[in-house]
């Protein structure tokens, strides 16, 4: 599993800013009568650093750290193992932490599809400043195995144990036809 890099927005603008601001300092002429080298841009590099500070833009900017901080484990999707044993299919999905109420299981003609919803809230009371949030996520996945015949859903059988779904479904053989002469 790939490391995930968390950003800061906020502190790389700050940064970007804060070396714009010196290097456009740098290059203002000096005053020989001042000693003090003016800063027109200054007042700008401020007042962006104060309104990235603000709570609706940091808030934002934290969202977007939220994001890239914890993404859903199984967004890409989930492994899944299809075995054919001569009298039924075995399909083999891994879900570590998932809840049984979280997989559905849906049954189309000749298609398996397995779909795992995670729906959290999140809820944060502060009495002293009187700030009350709430984030609600939702996150989805699914898969879809394709079989060689159209499937019986009421002989279908299904488990869920230690994080492995397991779906049976038993093969159905077809009348054999024998050719006349």
């Amino acid at each position: 599993m790939a490391a995930h890099t968390q950003f800061n927005w906020h502190m790389i603008w700050s940064e970007i800013m804060e070396r714009e601001g010196s290097m456009m300092s740098s290059m203002l002429p000096s005053d020989k009568n001042n000693s003090k080298k003016p800063e027109p841009f200054r007042e700008i590099v401020k007042t962006m650093n104060d309104f990235f500070a603000e709570k609706p833009v940091r808030g934002f900017l934290q969202s977007i750290d939220d994001f890239f901080k914890a993404p859903f484990p199984v967004a890409a999707g989930f492994p899944v193992e299809t075995v054919e044993t001569g009298k039924e299919y075995i399909i083999t999905a891994e879900l570590p932490g998932v809840k049984r109420e979280q997989i559905q299981l849906n049954i189309t003609g000749n298609l398996v599809t397995i779909s795992v919803e995670n729906n959290e809230l999140e809820t944060e009371e502060n009495e002293q400043t009187q700030v009350y949030r709430r984030k609600f996520f939702r996150q989805q996945s699914s898969r879809t195995i394709s079989l060689p015949h159209v499937i019986n859903e009421k002989m279908v059988k299904a488990s869920y144990r230690d994080g492995l779904l397991q779906i049976r479904i038993p093969q159905v053989k077809g009348k054999i036809i024998e050719i006349e002469e």
